[in-house]
């Protein structure tokens, strides 16, 4: 068997920024430790900060005053901004800088008065972070059907902004109907979709070109929950290949690789290193397996740590 190693695979700036800031209030504080939302949406590295006493809330009337609490990487609405101010929490902010962007964007457009089209998924933290910050003038959109459903006249001053972790061919065409709709509509000239969801995209598209349909396989290492670890295995879907979303090797099914040559390894933006090297030492466990990494394109973004980070570090 063949396994093909993509590259860039897993922790992307934004989710390593967030994994290292949490490690070190753990190191420094102790617990209890408070986070609101799971830090990133994978469950071994959720897990993993549990065994060490941090506490996942979705309300903060579950953490006490004075408590040390840290905003995940997917962001926050105002209002949880100004509930954890109001009960006096001591407040480290994880947000991924690229979500961050899309929350300024929001109160700028806001400001001009214009109405957004939010293009997202119902419920995702990020989503739900965004539309907090003005619910009165956002628009939530998923699918082209909904985009019909949109009421705007010529005259409506409109944007449109995203999720960062979509599908990038899905919400070409949606861009691509709004256009269609409404040729005043405002849209970024890069984007919000991150470079690391587009970047791992890409590279799914690129190896799997490569693979026999109906009887290659594509494992993506990643959480049910994690958008972006979901959208890479959609992708090598639509494209023929028997594609598996898995937590760790524990979810290898060996009746997966009957007649399989090739097998592509990929890990969304919040999954370690570590499970994938796991995941590939079980299938040498089992076959007779000769590795290559396959580098599609080079990344270098790093982000500082938060400024109220007591005893910052960068962890290797």
């Amino acid at each position: 068997m063949r396994v093909l190693l993509a590259q860039p695979r897993g922790f992307c700036a934004g989710v390593r920024r967030a994994v290292d800031a949490l490690t070190c209030v753990v190191e420094n504080h102790g617990p209890p430790i408070y986070v609101y939302h799971e830090i990133v949406h994978n469950t071994r590295v959720v897990e993993q900060f549990k065994n060490h006493g941090v506490r996942f809330v979705e309300s903060l009337d579950d953490i006490p005053e004075g408590a040390v609490l840290m905003f995940s990487a997917h962001g926050v609405s105002p209002q949880i901004r100004e509930e954890a101010n109001a009960r006096n929490l001591r407040v480290i902010d994880a947000t991924c800088p690229l979500v961050e962007k899309v929350h300024q964007e929001v109160r700028r457009y806001v400001g001009l008065g214009y109405r957004i089209v939010y293009i997202g998924h119902p419920g995702h933290d990020e989503v739900i972070g965004i539309i907090g910050e003005a619910p009165e003038h956002i628009s939530l959109v998923s699918n082209q059907s909904q985009v019909d459903e949109l009421g705007f006249s010529a005259r409506s001053k409109i944007a449109c902004l995203m999720q960062t972790t979509l599908s990038v061919d899905e919400t070409l065409e949606m861009l691509e109907k709004l256009k269609r709709r409404f040729p005043q509509i405002e849209i970024s000239k890069t984007g919000n979709i991150c470079y690391a969801t587009q970047n791992r995209q890409k590279t799914v598209q690129q190896l799997t070109a490569g693979l026999t349909a109906g009887s290659d396989v594509a494992l993506v290492v990643g959480s049910g929950n994690s958008s972006n670890s979901r959208r890479l295995c959609e992708l090598a879907q639509t494209r023929g290949i028997k594609a598996f979303l898995i937590d760790g090797p524990e979810n290898i099914e060996p009746n997966w690789f009957c007649g399989t040559e090739t097998v592509l390894i990929t890990a969304g933006a919040s999954a370690p290193e570590e499970i994938v090297q796991s995941c590939l030492e079980h299938l040498k466990s089992h076959f007779d397996v000769t590795v290559e990494e396959r580098l599609i394109c080079e990344e270098h973004v790093q982000f500082p740590l938060p400024e109220n980070l007591e005893g910052k570090k960068r962890k290797e």
